[in-house]
């Protein structure tokens, strides 16, 4: 069903950021904004994907933010619009283990104004297709904004706006390398000398010896079901929802599988089995 182009009708919002590091994250090699983006999709899911496009990146695009944060749509709206963006190829939500540990996980959700199909978000979760380049908008702004943070962290590395803007592109080396904004202070702040006389230079050296190796092409995700949240091997949640949601329509807009489809137990099950099967063919 087509609608009448809702975004110019949409401000850009003034709404709230995630924790650094995690919220939206736009993928590369979108077509450039235009009238009729999402006119493809029915009016709910036009709307709300045309509101997630103009957001910044780093901000909360979970189900109660925004239910919370736009007039038209409340939780279960939003719920069951998301799990149709995510058939249609507009979004995803994944874990990514922090480092090479599978003890620790971190969510990522991504949306793309180009509709993508399953071939392709398999191929970029893999790592085939390159997150960002290093000079991408977004990666360079969430650099940026590291630096400026590190004064905060410990203030004999506080730098000014120049020294910030000079280094950015190496800060955005490390993010592209698969680093958090949380890891680059650490390696940046660790073990200090007593006095820094040249805070700039400092961490322009440390920045280009410490610099992470590049990923390896494939890297180990887990998509989270945005239906239900279970979650599983990109391979086995082609489309971005699990087979109990997509049999529920939820490519159609009907009612999504509730979140307690699955006990925590058995959740917890096969998170295990999906570490211990990773550990076997690394």
């Amino acid at each position: 069903m087509a609608v009448e182009e809702p975004n110019p009708a949409l401000p850009t919002p003034a709404h709230p950021m995630a924790k650094p590091g995690y919220g939206k994250h736009s993928v590369p090699g979108q077509a450039p904004r235009r009238k009729g983006d999402f006119d493809h999709l029915p009016v709910r899911e036009a709307y709300l994907a045309a509101y997630i496009d103009r957001l910044p990146e780093g901000t909360a695009i979970d189900i109660k933010t925004l239910a919370r944060e736009q007039p038209r749509y409340g939780q279960q709206a939003v719920q069951t619009a998301l799990n149709s963006l995510t058939a249609a190829g507009h979004y995803r939500r994944v874990r990514v283990p922090l480092g090479d540990a599978l003890t620790q996980w971190v969510f990522r959700t991504y949306f793309s104004r180009t509709a993508r199909d399953a071939e392709w978000w398999a191929r970029f979760l893999s790592g085939d297709v390159p997150e960002a380049e290093p000079t991408a908008r977004d990666v360079r702004s969430e650099a940026y904004d590291t630096l400026a943070r590190l004064g905060a962290a410990d203030n004999r590395l506080t730098l000014s706006a120049a020294e910030c803007a000079a280094l950015e592109e190496l800060a955005a080396q490390w993010l592209a390398r698969g680093a958090t904004p949380q890891a680059l202070v650490r390696a940046l702040t660790a073990g200090l000398p007593e006095q820094v006389h040249s805070p700039g230079a400092f961490v322009r050296r440390r920045l280009r010896d410490k610099l992470p190796p590049q990923l390896a092409a494939r890297r180990q995700v887990l998509v989270e079901c945005t239906g239900c949240g279970v979650p599983g091997l990109p391979e086995r949640l082609p489309d971005g929802l699990c087979k109990g949601c997509r049999g529920q329509g939820g490519a159609a807009g009907t009612q999504p599988a509730p979140a307690a489809a699955l006990p925590p137990h058995e959740v917890h099950r096969r998170v295990a089995a999906l570490r211990s099967r990773t550990r076997l063919t690394a």
